[in-house]
């Protein structure tokens, strides 16, 4: 691997109504072994893989005198939000680009690809964008001495963060790399936080477009950790010495208020498609939803802020083992520990969602934006709730093709898996593909997919690893990337070699520093090989912070000035990758 220099390119049904209710008066539907064993489906013959793909509709060939028109501008090849300081409260400003590392494990390097180089797709990945509702009682808090993940300064403007990211996407002329147009954009899980209707509804509005406001319980004022008087929380206008100020974090008159202020999405002017992660269908990213205790505190008046830690370290530890996937401890806790829990305001749109309503709420017509409708949904998966599907990838014709699975184990467990059911439809699929190109989303990563722990709902459809789940991609030689998120780590993994392989493309999160999403394309060089370049991208907020700067600009400049400064990120600094997880030309043999 080299690094390419820069110097020559620029710098119930009560439920139901609850979620659904609002569109209905309209009339529309209302983080946390290769060898497949006996019995479980055996990997095919590895196929051919598919033909040249250079002169099928859609490909953008290098044509002479008319070559594609690559910009960096608005990615981290030019820029990067940068650290001053090196201790204590730090701001951030611009700082020099991340270089493009040239990768050839799978397929060499050829001296003229670029001269021969047809571009067949271009999209944008977006992941972990964790829209929180921070309101709301279901979000943990109290697990913030255990896990730095268990609460975060920022969070509070975790939607005018996500519209700053959506507008940098908006901004993209083409694709970095080849010029081509961007065909779509595609998240990979974990859109929300909490399994929480008011969640949904504002990642959805933020991707399609239209005014948010990121408040619940009370319609006036927030009610939440931060003006709690707990002082394990930043209480941005308080003078109390709270740990967070301890660090050295300011404080911020007007932020609670600003916090819960209403703000307006453009949405992505591209197509998108929606992949689903634990986090969107499970509470707490790790309990099965279908418990009733979880919708009567989640819209209840009672929230828990503050847990000694001999009864949180044992609810935690059990949570990270997944050996409470109902959470009946948890419950449990809640019948116990009523006497510490403080008075807010009841809300019945916290409620979680189940698969059915998720996609429900992607076919409303207001949620339509850039398109498609439903954003890979149909009626069939709200029916099924199987969560998973294929798709043409952009408008590259059906020489590429995506196809979004879902790695949700509904049981509850914050690892992933995938049902046979969904394996073998994946192998039909991958086989009915085999004359395309095929890049495969999940929202769980390789590793990440360890849970085998059978889903209470679907007892018969047996659980599948991730290496279960590489060994049927590394069996058709058409796949050549695997897309996810999930870890909120930069991390690129090759799988297989020169003759015949792929790459797992890991993308760090929109909540934790430095909030990255990325841009990918896949190119044919013509000369056996192809290329797969990777691209990160920030927002579109200023890297400066003004505390008094409290506008929607101003919030999204802050959610990642917060970020970076969030307590335990020493040991997150990697989330960021190495170089060679970055910016990259990824080659892979034809």
């Amino acid at each position: 691997m080299h690094r390419e220099s820069t110097s020559t390119r620029p710098p119930g049904p009560r439920r139901r109504a609850v979620l659904l209710g609002a569109a209905g008066a309209a009339g529309a539907a209302a983080g946390l072994g290769l060898a497949l064993g006996p019995g479980q489906p055996q990997a095919t013959a590895r196929s051919a893989g598919p033909p040249a793909l250079a002169s099928r509709g859609g490909a953008q060939a290098l044509a002479p005198g008319a070559p594609p028109a690559p910009s960096s501008a608005g990615t981290t090849i030019r820029t990067t939000a940068a650290a001053v300081g090196s201790g204590g409260y730090r701001q951030l400003t611009e700082g020099a680009g991340w270089p493009r590392v040239v990768r050839a494990e799978l397929g060499a390097a050829g001296a003229r690809r670029a001269d021969k180089r047809t571009a067949l797709a271009a999209f944008v990945q977006l992941t972990d964008l964790h829209i929180v509702d921070v309101q709301t009682p279901l979000r943990s808090e109290y697990f913030r001495e255990r896990e730095g993940d268990g609460w975060r300064p920022q969070e509070a403007l975790s939607v005018p963060g996500a519209i700053a990211l959506i507008e940098r996407v908006n901004s993209l002329t083409s694709g970095p790399a080849t010029g081509l147009a961007l065909g779509c954009a595609v998240t990979t899980g974990d859109n929300t936080d909490n399994n929480n209707g008011l969640e949904l509804e504002w990642y959805l509005t933020a991707m399609s477009g239209g005014r948010i406001v990121p408040n619940s319980g009370d319609p006036r004022s927030y009610e939440g950790v931060q003006n709690s008087g707990v002082d394990r929380y930043w209480h941005p206008e308080s003078r109390l010495r709270d740990a967070d100020k301890a660090l050295g974090f300011p404080r911020v008159d007007g932020f609670l208020e600003a916090a819960i202020r209403e703000v307006a999405s453009p949405g992505l002017h591209l197509p998108w498609y929606s992949t689903v992660g634990n986090h969107d269908l499970l509470p707490g990213g790790c309990y099965a939803a279908r418990q009733p205790y979880f919708a009567e505190y989640a819209a209840g008046d009672r929230k828990l802020m503050t847990l000694p830690e001999s009864i949180a370290g044992p609810l935690f530890d059990a949570l990270r083992a997944g050996t409470d996937p109902r959470g009946e401890a948890f419950a449990e806790m809640l019948r116990t520990q009523r006497h510490l829990m403080r008075t807010v305001t009841a809300d019945e749109r916290r409620v979680p969602f189940t698969s059915q309503e998720y996609v429900a709420a992607h076919l409303q017509e207001r949620f339509t934006g850039a398109g498609p409708v439903g954003h890979g949904y149909t009626e069939a998966h709200g029916a099924s709730g199987e969560l998973y599907y294929d798709f043409a990838l952009g408008d590259t014709g059906p020489g590429v093709v995506g196809i979004s699975l879902d790695t949700t184990d509904q049981g509850g467990d914050y690892r992933g898996s995938l049902g046979t059911a969904q394996l073998r439809w994946l192998e039909q699929k991958l086989a009915e593909h085999a004359n395309s190109y095929v890049v495969v989303f999940s929202h769980h990563t390789s590793k990440s997919m360890n849970n085998t722990t059978p889903d209470p709902f679907r007892p018969d459809d047996k659980r599948h690893t991730g290496a279960e789940l590489l060994e049927v991609l590394l069996a058709h030689r058409n796949v050549v990337a695997w897309v996810n998120g999930h870890s909120h780590r930069n991390e690129i993994t090759p799988h297989g070699d020169a003759k015949g392989g792929l790459w797992e493309v890991t993308t760090a999160s929109h909540v934790d520093f430095p909030q990255l999403a990325r841009v990918v394309e896949l190119a044919d060089n013509g000369d056996g090989t192809l290329s797969l370049f990777t691209t990160l991208i920030e927002s579109a907020a200023p890297y400066r912070a003004d505390g008094g700067e409290l506008g929607q600009a101003g919030l999204a400049s802050l959610y990642r000035e917060l970020a970076l400064n969030a307590p335990h990120s020493p040991r997150r600094r990697a989330l960021s990758g190495l170089e060679t997880d970055r910016n990259t030309e990824l080659l892979r043999t034809r």
